[in-house]
């Protein structure tokens, strides 16, 4: 088991990383910063999402989500960074699941046509990339 030190120098200095985990990281920050942007600028992004003007429970509900999007973000980024094999494969059985179900919460009317377009896309888009980068890791290209 590596020391702490090893970890965060790992963290700070990726070496040896294959490129599936490259992509990971690299959609780790694009959430990282997506999260962010929610929690720092929910009335303008409601705007955006065609939420309509927040109420102070909406406020702290959107702020609560980008904590957790920003999470998220950094679960990828830091597991990317690590080269964590089996997380790159845990995304690889995740994001496909976006797509169907951002579909039946816009069809139910629970989330708005372009967030749901927004995070099907991008979910769809990084598995695509992931999946590729993954098997050219395996093919040893």
């Amino acid at each position: 088991m590596s020391s702490f030190r090893e970890m965060f120098g790992q963290l700070l200095h990726a070496t040896g990383q294959s490129r599936a985990p490259k992509t990971v990281e690299i959609d780790g920050w694009f959430i990282f910063a997506e999260g962010l942007l929610i929690l720092l600028s929910p009335q303008p992004i409601a705007g955006l999402l065609h939420f309509g003007p927040l109420s102070h429970d909406g406020l702290t509900f959107l702020h609560s989500a980008g904590v957790l999007v920003a999470g998220i973000g950094m679960l990828y980024f830091v597991s990317g960074r690590m080269n964590a094999e089996g997380f790159v494969f845990a995304t690889l059985l995740d994001r496909p699941l976006v797509p169907p179900i951002m579909a039946g919460l816009w069809y139910s009317g629970k989330v708005p046509g372009l967030l749901a377009l927004v995070f099907a896309a991008q979910e769809l888009g990084s598995f695509l990339w992931t999946l590729l980068t993954w098997r050219a890791d395996l093919r040893g290209e």
